[in-house]
């Protein structure tokens, strides 16, 4: 089954069967609005969510005891693609701006999105180009235009930045 991965079962709480998180979300709070999770063997009704510090903890329906949450340990977890949340206009999930073409202004070819990196004051574009690896701040100056109808990327960057 394919999903969106929000985590993995780092550990147990308690007697009985609750699991601690290590969330993937960008907010904890995603848990809340989510009816379900599924390893890579089981989908989770999740039936209770709450948070410790900066965990979330997660009571499962049929996971009633200590050693069925053991069991779950170090599992990672995901949830169904329905789920997503719709973003607001002009952001984008990772994974579909991953793959996408990179197109320089003047229409040349630069490289295909690798990844999208979480830097401190903006996320960065790696963008694998033909001899080499380069990230580009994702910032309307150097990134006019996403098409996601024409899977592209319109780069401008200031001369020099994408070089060695």
């Amino acid at each position: 089954m394919d999903g969106i991965l929000i985590g993995r079962i780092v550990n147990t709480v308690g007697l009985k069967g609750e699991v601690k998180v290590l969330s993937y979300a960008e907010s904890n709070s995603r848990f809340q609005s989510l009816p379900c999770i599924f390893t890579k063997d089981k989908e989770f009704e999740i039936s209770d969510c709450r948070f410790h510090k900066a965990n979330v903890i997660l009571k499962l329906k049929g996971i009633d005891n200590l050693k069925d949450a053991e069991s779950l340990k170090g599992e990672d977890i995901y949830f169904k693609e329905e789920f997503l949340e719709e973003l607001p206009q002009d952001n984008y999930y990772v994974r579909d701006l991953i793959g996408l073409k990179v197109v320089f202004k003047d229409g040349s070819e630069a490289g295909i999105i690798k990844d999208v990196l979480k830097g401190g004051a903006q996320d960065l574009l790696e963008i694998e180009m033909r001899e080499k690896t380069v990230l580009l701040p994702f910032v309307g100056e150097f990134v006019p235009r996403v098409d996601m109808e024409k899977k592209q990327i319109i780069i401008d960057p200031p001369p020099g930045l994408l070089e060695l």
